[in-house]
């Protein structure tokens, strides 16, 4: 009967033993797990050896060392032990045609072999990530992660400023090895653009702690946006000025566009690409500058209004200025003065008056309450006010 025993990678170890009657374990093999590439070791180990002829044969069972002499001619095979205890074999570069049983036979009274079985795995490369198609800010992209071949199949994550993000993963079978696929769809916004994503590819191939990744920089198209910065904040007579149009926008405009409202730009001004120089200002160059930039998402647009100071006006406006606060406060204090003086007079023509009330009974009409007044009649009663 066979044991198995488990050890950790890169060899996975399964002994096993054959019986000959009466005489114990005559040969033990071992299992071995290589990855693509690497190095394995395939060891028959004897017991009771008594000098019989030992032979070791490949999967397809072509002898590789007769009784420990080379009998295929595959330099990748090297004898590395021959010994009354063990026979042990060295293959560099495995393949994956490598895979499969090879046969430790030992030739005595009845032949007795064992056969180590070989497992080739086949790590996953770099990933390769794809676009579906160009992402456009306020819409959706859609990313794919393809690993070719692997062998076992290969996990795959996405990452994005580390953290995962959620993908939806398929595989297909190709002969001995596994084709793996992942993709990933997020909504994105021109503040996106740059950002990096990350797919990881992982397999039991891969040493402990070891991966595989490829990194993908979206590119995000988006409409432009256009500022413009003035060389200087204040502008006299006489300057030169420098105007730069900061554009924005992917892809880049590659033409911007200067323009001065509904005037052309002034003679001496010198336009080239986003700077716009104008030489030797004057107060005719006032106006508002406008650059214009565009892609085949959008168009945009800057104002800068310009206002060119004349130093000798500006000297005047502040001198003047004193005067006439001084002449506001004047006219006030007048006006003042001649309210005071029409108040004084209006209080003093005012004086003691009378005014008869109509109380008379039996007059109805306001003539005859006049003439009852005007003759004196006794029905009539006089007050007398007095304005204070």
């Amino acid at each position: 009967m066979g044991r198995a025993r488990r050890f950790q990678w890169p060899l996975l170890l399964l002994w096993a033993a054959a019986a000959a009657p009466g005489a114990g374990q005559e040969v033990q093999t071992e299992n071995v797990t290589v990855a693509e590439g690497g190095v394995a070791e395939i060891t028959c180990r004897l017991h009771q050896y008594d000098g019989s002829i030992v032979v070791i044969q490949n999967p397809a069972r072509q002898t590789l060392f007769f009784n420990g002499t080379r009998a295929l001619k595959d330099e990748r095979f090297q004898l590395e032990e021959f010994s009354p205890r063990r026979v042990r074999i060295r293959l560099s570069d495995a393949r994956l045609e490598d895979e499969g049983g090879y046969f430790c036979q030992l030739y005595t009274e009845d032949t007795h072999h064992q056969i180590a079985t070989l497992t080739v795995l086949v790590a996953p490369e770099n990933p390769v990530v794809e676009v579906r198609e160009q992402a456009v800010e306020g819409g959706e992209v859609e990313l794919s992660c393809l690993v070719p071949r692997s062998r076992p199949v290969a996990v795959l994550r996405w990452y994005r400023d580390r953290k995962e993000l959620k993908g939806v993963s398929s595989s297909r079978e190709n002969g001995k090895v596994w084709s793996v696929a992942s993709t990933v769809r997020f909504r994105v916004d021109r503040k996106d653009d740059g950002d990096i994503i990350i797919c990881e590819a992982q397999n039991q191939a891969l040493p402990s702690g070891h991966i595989k990744q490829t990194q993908y920089v979206l590119d995000v198209q988006y409409s432009p946006t256009a500022r413009i910065h003035a060389s200087q904040a204040v502008v006299r007579e006489g300057d030169t000025l420098m105007l730069t149009c900061a554009v924005t926008g992917n892809p880049r405009p590659n033409q911007i566009r200067w323009s001065r409202g509904n005037e052309s730009l002034p003679e001496r001004a010198e336009a080239f690409g986003e700077t716009l120089t104008l030489h030797g200002l004057v107060s005719a160059d006032n106006g508002t500058y406008t650059c214009e930039a565009s892609n085949k998402h959008g168009h945009a647009r800057a104002l800068y209004v310009l206002v060119v100071y004349d130093p000798g006006a500006v000297v005047e406006a502040q001198t003047s200025v004193p005067y006439a606060i001084v002449g506001g406060i004047l006219a006030l204090l007048v006006f003042l003065i001649i309210c005071v003086l029409v108040g004084m007079v209006w209080c003093s023509v005012r004086q003691k008056g009378s005014y008869l009330t109509h109380e008379a009974s039996g007059l109805d009409e306001q003539g005859e309450a006049r003439e009852a007044f005007l003759n004196g009649s006794d029905g009539h009663k006089r007050k007398e006010e007095f304005f204070i």
